[in-house]
Formats: C-alpha cells, sequence, structure tokens
C-alpha cells in the first residue's frame, strides 16, 4: 500500500516539474514527495490517536526534508512541494487536491489563542508561489494563485489571483464562461 501511495505521489510530480527528468530521480531527490509520504503515515497514527508517535515521524521527516507538515494536517491527493526548504503547514490546515506549493510558503495561525480551526483550507487545484504567508481560519478559493511573498489575511475567491502585503486580487478567471478580469488599483 504505502508504496503504491509513494510510485503515485512520484508520477504526479513527475507530470508537473519540467525539471523531473524521471522517476528514480524524483524518489531519490524531492524532498516534497518524502515529507509528504512520511506526513501520511503520521497522519494515520494521529487520526488513531497515537499523536506522539505521529509527531515523532513528522520531525523526523522534517528534520530530513525541511519540510514540517503537522499531522493533523488534513491532506488532499497529488500535493506537489517544489523545492520546499521552510514549508509550514499547520495542525488544523486543509489542502484539497492537486495543489502546489513552493519553498518558504506557511500555511499556519495568526498566533490568536484558539482550539478550534486556526489555518488556512486551501480548496483544489491552488498554486501558492515561494515566501507566501497564508495565516488564519481563511478559505482559498479552487483554483487561485497566490504570488511569492505575499501576506494571505483574508478569504480569495475562486480562480483568483492574489499578490502583495497585504494580498490583493490583480486577476479573476469567471469559471462560468472563462471572463478575465484585471484589478487595478
Amino acid at each position: 500500500m504505502w508504496s503504491s501511495t509513494l510510485i503515485k505521489e512520484a508520477k504526479n510530480i513527475l507530470k508537473k516539474d519540467p525539471a523531473a527528468k524521471n522517476l528514480f530521480e524524483v524518489i531519490m531527490c524531492y524532498p516534497g514527495l518524502w515529507s509528504v509520504f512520511f506526513y501520511r503515515i503520521a497522519h494515520r497514527l494521529y487520526i488513531k490517536k497515537e499523536y506522539t508517535f505521529a509527531r515523532i515521524i513528522s520531525q523526523h521527516a522534517r528534520k530530513k526534508t525541511g519540510i514540517e507538515i503537522h499531522p493533523g494536517a488534513q491532506i488532499g491527493e497529488n500535493l506537489f512541494i517544489d523545492h520546499g526548504m521552510g514549508v509550514v503547514i499547520g495542525e488544523t490546515a486543509r489542502i484539497g487536491n492537486n495543489v502546489t506549493i513552493y519553498h518558504g510558503v506557511t500555511l499556519g495561525g495568526t498566533g490568536k489563542v484558539s482550539t478550534g480551526k486556526r489555518h488556512p483550507t486551501v480548496e483544489d487545484d491552488v498554486f501558492i508561489g515561494a515566501g507566501a504567508k497564508v495565516l488564519g481560519d481563511i478559505i482559498i478559493g479552487k483554483g487561485a494563485k497566490i504570488g511569492a511573498n505575499s501576506v494571505v489575511l483574508k478569504d480569495v475567491a475562486p480562480y483568483t489571483t492574489v499578490v502583495g502585503v497585504p494580498a490583493e486580487p490583480v486577476f479573476k478567471v469567471n469559471d462560468r464562461n472563462s471572463c478575465r478580469t484585471c484589478f487595478q488599483g
């Protein structure tokens, strides 16, 4: 089971990354693959309330890859973490299918004390550029794009591109009729 999961995730990376030359290279050289693989094992333990063992696995993966994924996070299929160093995904984060995350991204809380949902929900087909900080219990809509080094503190509508500090919309594709709208400030 675990080997088929690893191969499936590796094939997804091979498809998405033009720099990847073959499956062997992806398996041997892509820390994002291994961080997600170890997350999936840790998450299984976490949902069985084996919290300490789950955290031991996630911390081992962090030391080996530079990518920190809390085992309580909920992650869909085909997460692609490219380059990966410095990525942090918090405990109550939810990530949909076919999401791409670049290095230095944080899906974190705002620092407000809470025992409930503290981290973002990222829907399917989202792209998050290098260094972006997505903070709080917010929703990043399907197909959205977040520019590099942006700080996102509020919901992002589906198919919208946001950039800046704080992040603001600059481009939106209306999924109903593919109408494009540019926002200019």
